[in-house]
């Protein structure tokens, strides 16, 4: 018994030293003692690999045996070590520059660069290497870090340095703002089906937040024509490599360098015009093969980006098996500032275990991303020995001493002196912005109204006040569900009428239900096209009321749920008493000569105040259903979030007013259907957005000019934009209680022909082009062309011009457009 005892101590021994994990670690230098940052490491003829981090110190974890291990960085000469590891080692590397030898090319004065044959051959085989895998599957790692390089002590009256200082930045308001780390199991299967699985999530600062960090946001492909970063850029950025490149690029030779037996070309690659959308830096091509080995390219603020005034891309491709390369290691570097601050940092992803054209199931693709409660929960140990990236000291402390900060923020007695701060009563904040009173802990929220915009201005009303107020209380934490009370007051001091409504809307199960009634004063058109405000001040300054109101009491509920993937529907059920309401105020600051006189509450006839409809009462009933042919969706600890489709959303409504019910007058039927889509990409082209909808009164017995068809026109300066607004249209007289045909089609050209204009360009204006059309029986054919720019914040200038076949009414206009 003994002997066999200690036959198993040894083999047990023997077999934990056999199976425990050895270490390399040291630094990559330059040759001149210079970190040589984020340099790869990894293991010869595989893609098991590290990266050194910013000051070039790398950790690479390995069970005992021998190794190949290589050192490489694009720019430099690969240096190889090989190891046979009992025990941990540290082994520093010095890295030197590539030196590129040039051929014996017989170049003449006015050829060509030998570059561009070499280009040629990487464009004629581009599609090969972006098709060449159908799918595969493999391991990411990203790390993320943003930092802040100077700030001022104030802005905009805000005490920055406090903020700092509660944020773990040091006494210049200098530190990390963002440092992350995840890691996914990532699936890709073509054309552009991708599944994402997060499966362990670190953010300093922060014990309940998951990572930022997407494999899919990462993704770059070069051998793309095109690389389409929303909001990066105004316009796709053209690849070096594209079917056009040879118009948009010039290219000069540098060299050739070997490495693992390959010939590489190292190829400079400068935009022909200076402001289009391409890149500069090096591009490094194999020789016969002809496909990206690595580049190191960047933008700056001459390319039109925005947000940063350059960003750095760095991508190296490893052979991962005996057809494939593969991106090992992206990394993307970025430097900015605005108002005195600035920033930068890097997003970083290693790539690792691929496997290629496994068998995938496209239907696991349904689900692009899933992340599952406990992968922001893993300790130290487990990050200590996952980390592909070594932590620098800055990047440890800061770990540290947020975590601190962290408890300190979730804890009540921190929640509660926040809130007691912050929810000081204070006047000017309630006139001018609204107040707020908090409690984070239990996650109630109270809201007030600002009372400047409360106030408003109309003919029926004189000067009112309409005020509101609402609360919410998370009833779900796990899956982030919320009920909501609110709740507005409204009085004419000139009618000397009071309405007051409010609501409750709440989740029950599958369903969100809303519940609401009370009084109010509306506007005729339901689409609401002209806003209180605007209205406000047309009227007091020109003496121009273009809202036409009434009093609505009313009693609603509604539902709404999504039945599955991107088919979703609702269903409401109202009773109302509608009331036209004549002007009682005619009191305007200016008095402009040729408007002595506001027009009357009825837009039919502008010099009498003679009702547009009787008292009247209405039961109606409505189901909507959408369906935009998406069943993708994100899978959170909260539950699903669905992802918008790639085509076109169709809506079918029918609403019925039901006679004799609870009183009701009015009795018809209405059947509609719209299709929107937006942002449809044009490429350099720009985006385009489109809504086009139908509809017909069917029995219509009785129906009153509150139950009409409206439309979002305009008539004033100015005007909010969105998807079915008109640029012209008068705001009552086309409305329909019969049939409809509307159509809005929007192009945003995203600065493609203004980037021709220096101070355009240097605005980053958008030109827009507005094609609007309307057809009912009363307008015929209705149509708008509108041309303008607009600014990255959203206000727009445009010239509109309309035309009506029915009178041959032709009209122009400027139209500024604010967003907000």
């Amino acid at each position: 018994m003994k002997p066999a005892l200690i036959a198993l101590f040894f083999f047990i021994l023997s077999h934990n030293l056999f199976a425990q994990e050895t270490t390399i670690s040291g630094k990559i230098t330059d040759d001149s003692g210079k970190a040589v940052s984020f340099a790869t490491v990894y293991i010869k003829n595989t893609t098991k690999g590290v990266s050194a981090n910013s000051e070039g110190e790398y950790n690479l974890n390995l069970k005992p045996g021998q190794y190949e291990v290589n050192y490489k960085a694009v720019g430099y000469k690969q240096e190889s070590r090989k190891v046979d590891l009992r025990v941990s080692q540290s082994i520093n590397i010095v890295l030197k520059a590539e030196l590129y030898e040039l051929k014996e090319v017989a170049i003449h004065a006015g050829a060509e660069d030998p570059a561009y044959a070499i280009i040629r051959k990487a464009i004629k085989k581009h599609k090969t290497y972006l098709n060449e895998v159908n799918a595969y599957t493999c391991e990411v790692y990203i790390k993320g870090l943003q930092k802040l390089l100077s700030a001022p002590k104030k802005f905009l009256g805000v005490d920055m340095q406090k903020i700092a200082r509660e944020n773990g930045l040091d006494s210049n308001r200098r530190g990390i703002v963002y440092l992350s780390e995840s890691q996914s199991k990532y699936s890709f299967m073509r054309p552009n089906l991708v599944h994402e699985e997060l499966i362990s999530s670190k953010v300093s600062g922060s014990n309940r937040a998951f990572s930022f960090n997407r494999a899919s946001d990462m993704r770059v492909n070069f051998y793309e024509n095109m690389q389409d970063w929303q909001g990066l850029s105004l316009r796709p950025v053209v690849s070096p490599i594209a079917d056009n490149a040879l118009f948009y690029y010039r290219y000069k030779w540098m060299g050739i360098s070997i490495e693992n037996g390959e010939t590489i070309n190292k190829i400079l690659v400068t935009p022909r015009r200076e402001h289009d959308p391409c890149f500069s830096g090096y591009i490094y091509i194999l020789e016969d093969s002809w496909r990206l080995q690595s580049l190191g390219l960047y933008l700056t603020k001459k390319n039109n980006i925005n947000f940063v005034d350059t960003l750095k891309v760095n991508q190296e491709f490893f052979p991962v098996n005996a057809k494939a390369w593969m991106p090992v290691s992206i990394k993307f570097e970025f430097t900015g500032g605005l108002f005195g601050f600035k920033f930068g940092g890097y997003f970083i992803s290693l790539y690792k275990d691929y496997e290629i054209d496994p068998k995938l199931d496209k239907k696991q693709f349904a689900e692009v991303l899933r992340i599952t409660k406990g992968v922001n929960k893993k300790d130290s140990v487990y990050w200590q020995n996952e980390r592909p990236i070594p932590l620098t000291e800055e990047e440890k402390t800061d770990y540290q001493k947020k975590a601190v900060l962290a408890a300190k923020r979730e804890s009540k007695p921190y929640l509660d002196s926040l809130d007691k701060v912050n929810n000081k009563f204070n006047p000017g904040k309630l006139l001018l912005s609204g107040y707020r009173h908090r409690n984070r802990y239990d996650k109630e929220y109270y809201n007030f109204d600002p009372i400047l915009t409360s106030l408003l201005y109309n003919t029926v009303e004189g000067f009112a006040l309409n005020y509101g107020a609402s609360f919410t209380k998370q009833i779900d934490s796990i899956n982030n569900r919320y009920i909501s009370v609110y709740g507005k007051a409204r009085y004419g001091f000139s009618n000397h009428l009071f309405n007051a409504n409010g609501g409750v809307s709440f989740p029950a199960g599958q369903f969100m239900l809303n519940v609401s009634g009370g009084s109010d004063v509306l506007d005729m058109n339901n689409r609401s096209p002209i806003t209180s405000f605007t209205n406000t001040i047309h009227s007091l300054l020109g003496r121009q009321n273009y809202q036409k109101l009434y009093q609505k009491q009313y009693a609603s509920f509604n539902a709404s749920t999504r039945i599955t993937g991107g088919w979703q529907a609702s269903a409401s059920a109202e009773w109302s008493n509608r009331k036209w309401l004549a002007n009682t105020s005619d009191f305007s600051i200016f008095h402009p000569a040729n408007r002595p006189y506001f027009t009357s509450n009825n837009p039919f006839t502008p010099g009498q105040d003679i009702p547009v409809f009787s008292e009247n009462q209405a039961f109606k009933l409505s189901v909507r259903t959408t369906y935009d042919f998406s069943n993708k969706y994100e899978t959170y600890p909260s539950g699903k979030r669905y992802i918008p489709s790639e085509y076109p959303t169709i809506g079918l409504t029918f609403t019925k007013a039901v006679k004799n019910v609870f009183g009701s007058d009015a009795d018809y039927n209405l059947v509609a259907a719209d299709i929107t889509k937006d942002n449809i990409s044009l490429g350099m082209y720009g985006k385009t957005s489109f809504n086009i909808a139908v509809g017909k009164f069917i029995n219509a017995k009785n129906i009153y000019y509150t139950d009409y068809r409206h439309f979002s026109g305009n008539e004033a300066l100015f005007y909010k934009p969105g998807d079915s607004k008109f640029l012209l249209l008068d705001y009552y007289n086309f409305s329909t209680g019969s049939e409809y045909l509307e159509a809005h089609l929007e192009h945003n050209f995203s600065g493609f022909i203004t980037n021709k204009i220096p101070i355009i360009r240097k605005l980053k204006l958008q030109e827009i082009v507005d094609v609007n059309y309307l057809t009912t029986p009363t307008t015929k054919n209705y149509t708008e062309l509108g041309f303008g720019l607009q600014t990255q914040t959203g206000l727009r200038v445009m010239y509109g011009t309309s035309y009506n076949n029915l009178g041959g009414e032709v009209n122009t206009a400027i139209r500024i457009g604010l967003s907000f």
